[in-house]
């Protein structure tokens, strides 16, 4: 591959591996009217001067106002915070009317209950393509200790929920299974009878020991994303948990990928993976993936992550 011939939404999509945060970037327009936008192209930079830097794009509604600022706000947000991104991701004029924020020292709004936000004096701009980076030099912040909200591959995470569901599953009997997804198809087992690919775990990491699996049984580079489905099965006297996944071109030595929304439920093995794939197909079609909690037979789906438009 040459310069010349790379695919825009390709690469954005392979810079969509990179898992991120959050963040609301916020400061006053001419008028003195507060403005924001939701960004996850942010950094440190340095501890000594205390620097960040945050990416906006040329074509963005917002690039007049931000790169005349003389003050702005980074806001990262807690993973409570998702339909706030969402707020500031859509074309709203007035979306400080639906969260709550207060002044910072030099008039930056700083939004309620984020994890973090800081407080910055703009040290410098510096062109970068179709994107300017903003550098800022922190003049106030503050650490909430809140856990914060993730983002990668296209959609929200909340790291905390993961942990804890495969640490109230520890002391049962676990079957790790994945949505193992290629160009919106999903792999799956038998010819006949449908199944999702799964295997026991004792010890160890669950999404390492998930790769490991998913790699030897396909022949393919996989990466594990998104908690899906955590369940218990009391027929077998399991307990279940589900990750979304994400495989490489290439024929997999086993299983087949197939369109989810072209499949029935009779045709797969359990009544519990033909809901996990009627739901995937319905959330695709959506782009709002959640995660489900519950048994085979009756659950709740917990939203945790929608696409995020651009700033």
């Amino acid at each position: 591959m040459t310069p010349e011939s790379i695919d825009p939404r390709a690469l954005r999509d392979a810079f969509g591996a990179f898992l991120t945060g959050v963040t609301v970037v916020s400061t006053r327009d001419c008028a003195d009217r507060p403005i924001g936008f939701t960004a996850n192209s942010f950094t440190s930079v340095s501890l000594d001067p205390p620097l960040l830097l945050v990416c906006l794009a040329k074509t963005s509604r917002n690039y007049a106002t931000m790169t005349g600022a003389k003050h702005f706000a980074v806001n990262v947000l807690s993973e409570s915070q998702k339909e706030v991104s969402n707020t500031f991701a859509r074309p709203v004029e007035d979306r400080f009317a639906a969260v709550e924020w207060s002044e910072g020292r030099a008039g930056s709004p700083i939004l309620a209950n984020v994890a973090a936000w800081f407080e910055c004096a703009m040290e410098k701009m510096v062109d970068a393509g179709d994107h300017v980076i903003l550098m800022g030099r922190i003049m106030a912040f503050e650490n909430s200790g809140r856990n914060g909200l993730g983002y990668a591959r296209g959609g929200y995470f909340t790291p905390i929920l993961a942990s804890r569901a495969v640490s109230a599953a520890a002391e049962s009997n676990i079957e790790l299974g994945a949505v193992l997804e290629r160009d919106g198809d999903v792999l799956l087992l038998g010819d006949q009878t449908l199944s999702l690919p799964g295997c026991d775990v004792k010890e160890g990491s669950p999404t390492e020991i998930l790769q490991d699996y998913l790699e030897g049984l396909t022949g393919l580079k996989v990466s594990i994303g998104f908690l899906y489905s955590v369940y218990e099965d009391k027929s077998e006297g399991k307990q279940h948990i589900v990750y979304r996944a994400f495989a490489s071109e290439g024929d997999p030595a086993a299983g087949r990928f197939l369109e989810p929304k072209t499949l029935t439920a009779e045709q797969f093995k359990t009544s519990s993976t033909a809901d996990i794939i009627a739901r995937f197909a319905l959330e695709s079609s959506i782009g709002n993936f959640g995660v489900y909690f519950g048994d085979e037979t009756v659950g709740t789906v917990r939203p945790v992550a929608a696409k995020v438009a651009q700033p």
